[in-house]
């Protein structure tokens, strides 16, 4: 793009090539730009996700101590008294 001076003649014959920024580094700020974006989308959705995982993780940690108290053999013993009853 050439840019004349206002009451200058046109300039004839004068080529000018440029390299967009965007040829030059493609990839400039990828890393940078992906940890702060990453951090700032986890940040603000953390609660959605969050809370039922944190949920369904306690349920799964009772529902594994039960099933070895069951399969114990105290848990045995209880089982069989509360049939008794």
């Amino acid at each position: 793009m050439l840019i004349n001076a206002p009451g200058s003649p046109k300039q004839k014959g004068i080529v000018t090539y440029a390299v967009s920024t965007n040829r030059q580094k493609p990839l400039a700020g990828t890393v940078n730009a992906a940890v702060f974006n990453t951090f700032r989308r986890t940040k603000s959705q953390i609660l959605y996700w969050g809370v039922p995982i944190l949920f369904a993780y306690s349920a799964l940690e009772w529902a594994d101590r039960r099933n070895h108290f069951l399969n114990s053999k105290a848990g045995r013993m209880h089982d069989a008294e509360t049939e008794k009853e």
